[in-house]
C-alpha cells in the first residue's frame, strides 16, 4: 500500500542536514578527564595534539579555544598587523576576514574559480600592494584550493600563506594534508565539522619559531603555564581537556565517518544524476577531498529548499559572499568590495547542501531524493 505523504512524514525524525556521530566513545574519553581532575589544558589535550600533527603531518599542532583564535593566532604569530593587507577569497565564513580585522589588517577580497569555488589566483595578480604580506586560502566545502598555485603566487611576490582549512580535516592535495603548504594553517573542530570537539582549533606549522610564537600568543604572552612571568603581550586561547576528550574519540572514528561521507555523496550523485540542472560540485583531481557537505548547484535552490523544508528535510545555502555582507558595507573594514564579483554570487545563488550527516540512513536519504525528484518533476 502506498503510504500518503502526511503519514511518511509523521513516521519520520526531522532529517538534519549535518549533525556530529556522538556517543559512549566521547563519554568514556570524558571519563578520563573527570578522574583526573584536570579539566584545563592538560595530558589529554597533548594527545589531542599529537594525534592531529600524526594525521596532518605537520610537526606542530597548537590546540586553541576556536578556529577564529587560531587564525588570528597565524596573523600576528607571522606579524602581521595594522597596514598590512591580506588577500582572501569571496565566497568563505565571515571568520576568514574577521580575523584579519581582528589582527588589525585589512581584508582584501579576490574572486573564486568557477569549478572549485576557492580562490582565483589568477585574479589576485592585480590585487597586489606594497602592503600586501599574505595570501589566506580557503579550503572550503572539503575541498582543497590549488595550493600549487598558491605557493607559485605566495613566492613570486614575497607572500606569506596562511591556510584557512577550518572545513579541511582528512582533505589532501597532492598526496598533502591541506594546512601544511604555507607558513602556518588551521583546522576547527566546531560542532558541524566532519569531527567535532564542540569548539576548538588548532594551528598548524612546521616551523619551531613560529610554533612557540603561536603558543606564547594563545597563553598570555607565557612560554610556559603556571609561571607569572609574560616575556610578550598575549591572549587566553586556551584549550580544555574536556574538548580534547571529545576531540580524541572523534579521531578514532575519523575514517569511517569520511567513508559514510563519501558514500551520502556518491548515492546522491548517481541517483540525482538524471536532472539536467542539478550538478554536483567539480572536484580538482590532485584533491582527495573530504565530503564535509554534500553540495549541490541547481536551479531555484532557493525555492527547493523551502520545499524540503516543508518535507522536514534540512538544508543549507551556500555562505554569503562577503562583499554583500551588511558587516562590511560602509568600506572601512575591509578592500575591493565594490568590484565585480558576479562568480561568487551566481554560485551563492545556486548551492545547495544536502543532508550528510553520519547518522543519515539509507531510506532517509532515499526519502530526501525522492523529494527532490519530486519538486523538479513538478516544476518541468
Amino acid at each position: 500500500m502506498k503510504i500518503a505523504n502526511s503519514e511518511r512524514l509523521s513516521a519520520l525524525a526531522h532529517i538534519v542536514q549535518i549533525e556530529p556521530w556522538i556517543d559512549d566513545c566521547e563519554l568514556r574519553e570524558l571519563e578520563r578527564v573527570i578522574q583526573s581532575t584536570f579539566v584545563i589544558e592538560h595530558e589529554l589535550t597533548r594527545e589531542f595534539e599529537a594525534l592531529t600533527a600524526r594525521l596532518t603531518g605537520a610537526k606542530h599542532a597548537i590546540a586553541v579555544c576556536n578556529g577564529t583564535a587560531a587564525l588570528f593566532v597565524c596573523l600576528r604569530a607571522l606579524g602581521i598587523g595594522r597596514g598590512d593587507e591580506v588577500i582572501i577569497p569571496n565566497l568563505t565564513f565571515a571568520a576568514t576576514a574577521n580575523a584579519v580585522i581582528l589582527a588589525g589588517a585589512e581584508p582584501v577580497l579576490c574572486e573564486i574559480r568557477e569549478d572549485t569555488f576557492c580562490i582565483d589566483m589568477e585574479k589576485a595578480e592585480t590585487l597586489v600592494t606594497n602592503r600586501t604580506r599574505a595570501v589566506m586560502p580557503v579550503h572550503l566545502y572539503g575541498q582543497s584550493a590549488d595550493m600549487t598555485a598558491v605557493m607559485a603566487f605566495a613566492r613570486q611576490h614575497g607572500l606569506k600563506v596562511i591556510e584557512d582549512a577550518a572545513e579541511g580535516i582528512g582533505v589532501r592535495f597532492d598526496g598533502r594534508h591541506v594546512g601544511t603548504f604555507g607558513e602556518m594553517g588551521v583546522l576547527s573542530y566546531y560542532g558541524n565539522k566532519t569531527i567535532t570537539c564542540g569548539e576548538g582549533g588548532v594551528v598548524l606549522t612546521n616551523d619551531d619559531g613560529l610554533a612557540a610564537a603561536a603558543y606564547q600568543l594563545k597563553n598570555h604572552g607565557r612560554k610556559k603555564k603556571g609561571t607569572f612571568i609574560h616575556e610578550a603581550i598575549g591572549f587566553n586561547f586556551a584549550f580544555t581537556d574536556l574538548q580534547a576528550a571529545i576531540g580524541i574519540a572523534q579521531m578514532k572514528k575519523l575514517q569511517r565517518i569520511v567513508l559514510k561521507k563519501r558514500e551520502i555523496r556518491d548515492r546522491y550523485v548517481e541517483k540525482l544524476r538524471e536532472l539536467e540542472h542539478f550538478l554536483p560540485v567539480q572536484i580538482d583531481s590532485r584533491c582527495e577531498p573530504v565530503f564535509w557537505f554534500t553540495s549541490f548547484l541547481c536551479d531555484r535552490a532557493e525555492e527547493l529548499s523551502v520545499f524540503l523544508a516543508n518535507q522536514q528535510i534540512q538544508t543549507r545555502g551556500f555562505f554569503y559572499p562577503l562583499h554583500q555582507q551588511p558587516c562590511y558595507a560602509d568600506g572601512k573594514h575591509i578592500r575591493n568590495v565594490g568590484q565585480d564579483f558576479r562568480i561568487s554570487e551566481g554560485i551563492h545563488k545556486r548551492g545547495i547542501s544536502l543532508p550528510s550527516s553520519y547518522s543519515l540512513s539509507v531510506e532517509d536519504q532515499s526519502f530526501v531524493i525522492g523529494q527532490i525528484r519530486r519538486f523538479y518533476a513538478n516544476r518541468d
